[in-house]
């Protein structure tokens, strides 16, 4: 029964430091993206917005959020780099100039179907 108290601390005070772990290693990671930013980044802000960098200075950042359109912010509020991805128009195209294989089964009945 006396250890029933500290094995309780002991089981509520494990988790909370793996989790204090992890979310100084996301901010970590989140800082290192801010840092490496470069012109001409697809990016989106905390708030939602999507935009283009333009300009970089030590605390901020232009965006060009539409034609001719730049906006400032600091460099906190960037949320992530957007990668491009591919559609499925691009997947499509690429599957479609690719080599169709088929089993030696499906070439002979195709060979002899006359």
């Amino acid at each position: 029964m006396d250890f029933l108290f500290p094995l309780l601390i002991l089981a509520l005070l494990v988790p909370m430091f793996f989790g204090i772990r992890k979310q100084k290693r996301e901010a970590e990671k989140v800082s290192t993206m801010q840092e490496s930013l470069q012109v001409g980044d697809a990016v989106i802000t905390t708030s939602g917005l999507y935009g283009t960098v333009v300009d970089l200075d030590d605390s901020t950042v232009d965006l060009e959020i539409a034609e001719d359109v730049i906006t400032t912010w600091l460099r906190q509020a960037i949320r992530e780099v957007r990668v491009e991805e591919t559609t499925a128009e691009q997947t499509a195209a690429v599957a479609a100039d690719a080599p169709v294989e088929e089993a030696a089964e499906q070439t002979e009945t195709r060979l002899t179907k006359d």
